[in-house]
């Protein structure tokens, strides 16, 4: 089998999938490995480590998808590579797939079979502790004067207090954030629905931080006072309400920054929409918005290395066990298989876009055997199945 590093090409994105380090294992497990022309470049890897670690440069995406059985990359797959994916081809990457309907149509109509790697993670993906990370930084950055902000410093000076950040959602996107923003000195508010972890956070930071159940009252309640929000909150997508709408942002002083980290579509916040880093940046009532949509590829050095780390036994599964042996052995990345042979087999796209769907155990047909456990990976449901 023939497995393929493709160079990711949506606008913005610098990171890879995997690093030479992946491929060495990868061919030392006996498969071939191809890796696209310069598909490491802006994370720090060259075709030439690429080359030495055991890979075949490939100088196309054409060539890529014509000679590989399975594909790999970061991000979602884009309209240029739509008709080149081929039958029973097998893809994987951050498809989110519920959010981008033209993508699902394309995987269905190729007859590939596609996971999503976003839910394929039984620990949470180290782009969920960069976002978070990076994020905090970029929102400093926002807060300059001279990017708009209201140039306050995140940990003050003497005789100047320092910043009042409010974190939404508490997952590992939202404590990545805390660490660095209370690391600098930041006075940090951390809104939650499950107390358990407000809890946790409370005594891991010495009660140095502050808490709250986080609904729109609490959030309202805090604004006036706030200099930085982030929303670290994966929003269900059947939801047409806000945690923050327009209006509330006149609740915050002008020059206050909002950095939506996770940054859904429908999302959590009424104004935000995406953005790219060459113009990051827009104001809603007074409020500066960082909406970047991968906020990881700003580090991309680091974010690949341990995304491809963290990658590598899930890309060994499916080479090793096959499809349906990989789904069998691990339920997170069962429940990331999207698309089968022109089935949908992702629950959340199918509620979300009305579209029907199979389970993945039942299009795998090992239903009836022991399989790993997971959680669902969302809160959306749906009864839309395929009619027999």
């Amino acid at each position: 089998m023939v497995f393929g590093i493709l160079k990711d090409i949506k606008e913005g994105e610098c990171r890879v999938i995997c690093t030479p380090m992946e491929v060495r294992s990868i061919v030392a497990a006996g498969y071939e490995v191809w890796a696209q022309h310069d598909c490491g470049k802006l994370s720090g890897f060259s075709d030439e480590d690429y080359a030495a670690a055991g890979a075949r440069i490939v100088e196309s995406m054409e060539e890529m998808y014509a000679g590989c059985d399975m594909l790999a990359k970061v991000k979602e797959f884009q309209t240029p590579e739509f008709g080149l994916i081929r039958k029973d081809q097998i893809l994987l990457g951050c498809i989110h797939p519920a959010a981008h309907p033209e993508e699902v149509d394309a995987l269905l109509k190729s007859g590939c079979i596609a996971f999503t790697a976003e839910d394929a993670h039984r620990y949470g993906s180290p782009n969920c502790e960069a976002a978070g990370k990076a994020g905090a930084l970029l929102g400093l950055e926002s807060m300059m004067t001279v990017n708009g902000g209201k140039g306050k410093y995140v940990g003050g000076f003497a005789g100047a207090p320092g910043m009042n950040v409010l974190i939404l959602g508490a997952g590992t996107v939202g404590q990545a954030a805390l660490q660095v923003l209370h690391a600098l000195g930041a006075k940090c508010t951390v809104m939650d629905i499950n107390v358990g972890i407000l809890r946790t956070l409370m005594n891991q930071y010495k009660g140095t931080i502050d808490t709250m159940f986080c609904n729109r009252e609490t959030i309202a309640s805090v604004l006036p006072q706030t200099d930085m929000v982030l929303n670290c909150v994966k929003w269900p997508k059947e939801r047409k309400d806000f945690l923050i709408d327009k209006e509330m942002l006149k609740l915050m002083e002008p020059g206050s920054v909002l950095v939506d980290i996770s940054n859904d579509d429908p999302g959590a916040i009424e104004s935000s929409h995406e953005t790219h880093f060459d113009d990051p940046r827009y104001v809603v009532n007074g409020v500066v918005h960082y909406c970047v949509s991968n906020i990881p590829s700003a580090v991309a050095n680091s974010t690949s290395t341990a995304y491809a780390a963290e990658m590598l036994p899930m890309i060994l599964s499916i080479l090793n066990d096959g499809v349906a042996g990989c789904c069998e052995k691990d339920g997170f990345y069962r429940r990331s298989l999207t698309v089968y042979k022109g089935k949908l087999t992702h629950e959340e796209t199918s509620a979300i876009q009305n579209r029907p769907w199979i389970r993945p155990e039942d299009v795998l047909g090992i239903a009836g055997k022991h399989l790993d456990p997971a959680p669902p990976a969302t809160v959306t449901r749906s009864n839309l199945f395929y009619e027999k």
